[in-house]
């Protein structure tokens, strides 16, 4: 699953690195919760990529109410093509979530120690998700957005056993636009020497803790043990 991530780098430099032609404005946050508004990339009907918040909890646009999104925070990779939920969002509303990294939780005992994995490259990745539109009741639209897991890769595996998708900086337009068949490939776990992984302060489980400190290693770092640092 991914249940919070990071994102530190300011609208510009998304602009840049995403190729945006419009950006929403947002703030750096360190420790991102679903049910908050989240930046989220798009492919526009004219034609742009552009870069809006949206909710994060997919609330499916036949939903009765919006309290489903609550469950909805993740959908599996494997299964999004046929779940009812996921499956029109998957062949016609997919998205990119960009990320400086994420935190995820591994068992040790009766304590679970947070860990924060991030690109060894330090740029924003992407991760990739799915959205939908949802009429509210007074007629306006809740547009909400859902992450894509998989299973893990090898500097994962330690920690947990799912992970999000991570869309190479190669294939972000055919996740967006592609069809189905396109993106298949991507629906797996990232090169494991890309990425970076280290122990930090259980403060992160606190939603209302949100500063640097959340991402400083408390502990040894993991990588890929082909690809030391």
């Amino acid at each position: 699953m991914c249940g919070r991530f990071v994102l530190k780098a300011p609208p510009a430099e998304l602009i840049t690195r995403f190729g945006l032609d419009e950006c929403a404005d947002y703030g750096a946050r360190y420790n991102i919760p679903p049910g908050t508004d989240i930046p989220v990339i798009r492919h526009s009907p004219d034609g742009k990529r552009v870069l809006h918040l949206l909710r994060w909890g997919l609330v499916p646009h036949w939903a009765k109410d919006s309290t489903i999104g609550a469950k909805l925070n993740n959908a599996r990779g494997e299964s999004a093509a046929e779940k009812p939920s996921f499956r029109d969002a998957f062949k016609r509303r997919r998205c990119l979530v960009p990320a400086s990294g994420f935190f995820e939780w591994k068992a040790e005992g009766k304590v679970k120690q947070p860990y924060y994995i991030s690109p060894k490259d330090g740029k924003p990745l992407a991760m990739g998700g799915l959205w939908e539109s949802w009429k509210m009741p007074d007629g306006n639209l809740l547009r909400t957005v859902c992450i894509v897991t998989v299973g893990p890769n090898a500097v994962m595996e330690p920690i947990h056993d799912r992970m999000p998708v991570i869309v190479p900086p190669d294939r972000w337009q055919d996740w967006l636009t592609g069809p189905v068949e396109a993106i298949q490939s991507l629906v797996a776990p990232c090169r494991a020497e890309l990425l970076q992984a280290w122990p930090v302060s259980r403060r992160v489980s606190k939603t209302t803790d949100d500063d640097p400190g959340l991402i400083v290693p408390e502990g040894d770092k993991i990588t890929h043990p082909s690809f030391p640092d």
